[in-house]
């Protein structure tokens, strides 16, 4: 019977997505208990399900979304760059900010996946009409690396260059400067792509003017291509969010700043939240003063990737 639900399985594959060698199959102990009856063996699903786990030793796993189609050739280069700066200024103790912009929502009455304990139903529409919507939250975290501390700045307008940088200024009144003082320095983990990209002159000007309001020098990294999922707010601060949200219906921008306040894990972290003061623009370009003069010191290693803005006026 063992060789029989393995030439089932080997019958039926669905194919690995890791290595085509891999078993892997969608087909259910109820459908292989199905065929086994016509090759002339009785097994119940249960017992189907025991050989897959004890004979064949097959498991239930989903697809890992972990295969990168995006080759850029100095991935790793990168990577020990960002490594070394990172332990550099935790060592001195200068501030390292992972930055981006969560994923945005539709505020108004849209379903939303996750459950809760509750004593009835949680109604929503069965139909999300984006025009229904009253607005679309555009949430930009800043994750302190070293403190292991989230500040997000909401805002309903679109995600900009100037929202980034917006929001690590908010995280340094709200935050930053009770804990830093005037450092000299501070490291910006980044994206290479969207409002903080690595392309994006706006960006860049931003950045230098953050740093003037700032009175320090502001150094920018910024991970290589495909790879924004290795930015630590992902991972550390994001995650843990998007918990706090799961299965809350997001009608009020007050509602997504009472359950993104609520992030908190065993190891500590918490999430100020504020929101914006302004609408967001969007199209602003860099000036042409900037253009000429751009004043931004790139590094020797990866100069797309990586670069200083200094306190300065140009």
């Amino acid at each position: 019977m063992v060789e029989a639900v393995a030439e089932i399985v080997a019958e039926h594959t669905a194919g690995s997505p890791v290595d085509p060698q891999i078993r892997w199959t969608n087909r259910s102990p109820r459908e292989i208990a199905g065929e086994l009856a016509e090759r002339g063996y009785a097994a119940s699903p249960p017992t189907v399900r025991r050989i897959l786990q004890e004979d064949l030793k097959l498991r239930i796993r989903q697809a890992c979304k972990s295969l990168t189609h995006c080759h850029y050739p100095f991935r790793d280069e990168q990577f020990q760059h960002i490594a070394e700066l990172r332990d550099w200024y935790l060592m001195v103790g200068y501030p390292v900010l992972s930055i981006d912009t969560k994923k945005k929502e539709n505020l108004g009455d849209f379903y939303r996946p996750g459950s809760a304990y509750t004593d009835g139903f949680v109604l929503a529409p069965d139909h999300d009409f984006p025009s229904r919507a009253v607005g679309k939250l555009a949430p930009y975290g800043v994750y302190d690396v070293g403190a292991n501390q989230g500040f997000m700045l909401l805002s309903t307008g679109p995600d900009t260059s100037e929202l980034a940088t917006d929001a690590v200024w908010s995280w340094w009144e709200a935050l930053g400067q009770q804990r830093y003082g005037r450092p000299r320095r501070l490291l910006l983990l980044c994206d290479c792509g969207g409002s903080n990209g690595y392309r994006q002159h706006r960006f860049k000007q931003d950045v230098k003017d953050l740093a003037i309001r700032l009175g320090t020098h502001i150094q920018v990294a910024h991970y290589p291509p495909g790879c924004s999922k290795y930015n630590p707010i992902e991972r550390r601060m994001f995650c843990h969010v998007s918990r706090a949200m799961q299965g809350v219906i997001l009608r009020s921008l007050d509602v997504a700043q009472q359950c993104i306040e609520r992030t908190a894990t065993a190891t500590g972290l918490s999430v100020v939240v504020e929101t914006a003061c302004k609408l967001y623009q969007k199209g602003r370009k860099a000036t042409a003063e900037f253009l000429e003069r751009l004043p931004i010191e790139f590094d020797n290693h990866l100069p797309q990737l990586n670069y200083l803005a200094t306190p300065k006026s140009y």
